[in-house]
């Protein structure tokens, strides 16, 4: 029997699961908003990775087949983002029902009618986008959040009514989010997946005979399929049906990140988020000496050795000005998605001077500066590189970089911010630090977690001051 191994990152703003193996590879990834409910959160995390898991293991098997027949890797991948929408329609419709029960419990009158009519309306555009975005377009591979995706739309559609309507409509998703996001919900892969599979029958059956359909993102594989639907179906239904069957056997595992403690987990399979994210950063890139990373909450810089345990950190452990959740403070200060905000700073002409990157003064100051006439995208350039310049104090106070410098954490994703923490790690030490950025930064936690259940050794951090930094 295969043994695999669990790391769960239990951040502040998102929590994280990673599954490998007895070899260290990653076969499995979960991630999702943590809010206000950890042990949800946490439940959503680990079920999302055992289902990732199971799609992993399924292209191992058919490795060499998906070489001889190309269409085979485009159906399991087809069918891998119908299995996440299947579960997104759930998530979706138990949304609606929450946004209604909001508006129910907190209007009343010809208010709540026009509201509920506004509400079923939005739904009714939305959910049709969403659905040909997974199975059309890419959406399933951009590991988005549920929160993310649906207020972008939620926030496109408001925004087309009257302006009276503004106010009420996105107070009512305010109060609706969270309760909908953190319902634990049970789902059965074997179920979800031939609901999935029937799915990519309409699909195929239905694709319009003309390839230069602007609605379709065609390629050659699809074409393959298109001929070979019933074929490709068939030959890997059998394949399928084992993997919805395999049971998982997580032989040890290990939870981390800022509430670990509010984890069902022994005492002894208990890590610091500092260790767990130098060791996971260590295991992807195996030179790396310095280690920042940017999570919801804190700033860590993590100094290692070779065997990618820590010698010596600082972290502002005392506010959150700087991380996530200020940036998400930021994004809904301006009512657009957090994914938006790294775009708008890339556009900066320049970058203006942000006196304090305190999340209770943010407000007030953005307010301030556009009230002066900065444009956006320069006071958001002028906020990301002052975010970045409050980490680098951090670096230095940490031993500086050397060798190789690796960038962990949700942060890690915006674009903007990685634009100015290259820009000042070489102004600061040198072009010749190479600067490591993964696809699976935001999950470094979890896979150093994962790790150390491997290994089952104990670590523990060097006894150094932590720098406690104040708003």
């Amino acid at each position: 029997m295969n043994k695999y191994y669990l790391g769960v990152d239990l951040g502040s703003t998102t929590s994280k699961a990673v599954i490998i193996n007895d070899q260290d590879e990653i076969i499995g990834r979960g991630i999702t908003n943590t809010r206000a409910n950890y042990s949800v959160a946490a439940d959503i995390a680990r079920e999302e990775a055992i289902y990732n898991a199971r799609f992993s293991i399924l292209k191992k098997i058919l490795e060499k087949d998906m070489e001889l027949n190309p269409e085979y890797r485009k159906y399991i991948s087809d069918l891998e983002s119908v299995f996440q929408y299947e579960q997104f329609k759930v998530r979706i419709d138990k949304l609606g029902e929450e946004l209604l029960k909001t508006c129910n419990s907190y209007l009343t009158g010809e208010k709540r009618e026009l509201m509920l009519e506004n509400l079923r309306n939005i739904r009714k555009v939305i959910k049709p986008k969403i659905k040909h975005a997974y199975i059309f377009g890419d959406l399933g591979s951009k590991n988005q959040f549920f929160r993310d995706i649906v207020s972008e739309l939620y926030n496109e559609e408001v925004n087309k009514l009257d302006n009276s309507l503004f106010e009420p409509l996105m107070t009512i998703w305010d109060k609706s989010i969270s309760p909908a996001e953190n319902q634990a919900v049970e789902f059965n892969f074997f179920e979800l997946v031939q609901k999935a599979m029937e799915v990519l029958r309409e699909k195929y059956e239905n694709l319009p005979e003309n390839m230069d359909d602007e609605s379709v993102n065609f390629d050659a594989e699809i074409n393959l399929l298109k001929g070979k639907f019933y074929h490709v179906s068939d030959s890997l239904r059998e394949h399928i049906h084992k993997i919805a069957q395999l049971e998982f056997n997580i032989t040890n595992m290990t939870g981390t990140g800022y509430g670990r403690a509010l984890l069902p987990f022994p005492q002894e399979c208990i890590r610091s988020e500092i260790l767990c994210h130098a060791f996971g950063a260590h295991a992807i890139f195996p030179e790396t000496r310095t280690v920042l990373d940017i999570g919801g909450q804190d700033t860590k810089a993590i100094q290692v050795d070779k065997y990618g345990l820590v010698t010596s950190f600082q972290m502002n452990d005392r506010c959150a000005a700087g991380c996530g959740r200020y940036l998400g403070y930021i994004a809904d200060e301006l009512s657009i998605s957090l994914n938006e905000l790294g775009p708008m700073a890339m556009q900066a002409e320049k970058e203006v001077t942000i006196c304090s990157t305190c999340t209770v003064f943010a407000g007030a100051e953005l307010r301030e500066l556009t009230n002066l006439g900065e444009r956006r995208e320069d006071i958001l350039g002028g906020l990301h590189k002052a975010i970045i310049m409050r980490a680098m104090s951090l670096i230095a106070r940490s031993g500086g970089v050397f060798n190789e410098f690796t960038f962990t954490g949700g942060v890690a994703r915006n674009q903007a911010v990685i634009k100015y923490l290259t820009q000042l790690v070489k102004e600061n030490y040198g072009e010749h630090i190479k600067i490591n950025i993964h696809t699976d930064s935001i999950f470094m936690g979890a896979l150093g977690g994962a790790m150390f259940a491997r290994r089952n050794i104990n670590a523990d951090l060097p006894n150094a001051k932590k720098t406690k930094e104040m708003a």
